[in-house]
């Protein structure tokens, strides 16, 4: 597989606008781990693979439980996964699939029992910012399998010793 083109040398102008909305969802409040999760599941909805491979390697550095990547597809039929984040999956699950239910009541008032209002506008708007990311990698078909997450270097230069 090859990719069709690279978005940030072609434009770096939008693609800065679009990191500065990932910086702004990364400086919030919200659980790194969740937001993992979250992206995940909107990348799977989506059929991201650059996204999926991305956020599984960044989850994983960040401490994530593999299993439950693997059943996150399924997080509904498992144990896995808390009260919290199964709304905040519900709510990602909706937002991404809008133009299938414009994000029902029911959803709604899971979502905003478990969170502020605005940790529920900032994870609104993680759900915007990695459905932009996968609208981005999808067409221009960002090659997955080469990304290294940040957070795992950090990891593996911490436990080389000096």
């Amino acid at each position: 597989m090859q990719a069709r083109l690279d978005a940030m040398k072609a434009a770096p102008g939008a693609y800065r606008a679009l990191a500065q909305l990932q910086r702004y969802v990364d400086g919030t409040s919200l659980d790194h781990g969740l937001m993992e999760l979250v992206k995940m599941r909107a990348s799977q909805i989506n059929g991201c693979a650059y996204c999926i491979d991305m956020h599984g390697k960044d989850a994983i550095a960040l401490g994530e439980d593999p299993l439950r990547l693997l059943a996150l597809n399924a997080w509904r039929e498992t144990p896995f996964f808390s009260d919290r984040e199964r709304a905040a999956l519900a709510w990602t699950e909706a937002v991404t699939l809008v133009s299938e239910g414009h994000v029902p009541d029911d959803v709604f008032e899971e979502a905003r029992a478990h969170f502020s209002e605005e940790e529920l506008v900032n994870l609104n708007m993680a759900v915007v910012a990695i459905n932009a990311w996968n609208r981005v990698a999808i067409p221009f078909r960002s090659v997955p399998g080469e990304y290294q997450s940040p957070h795992a270097r950090k990891e593996e230069h911490a436990a080389v010793p000096a």
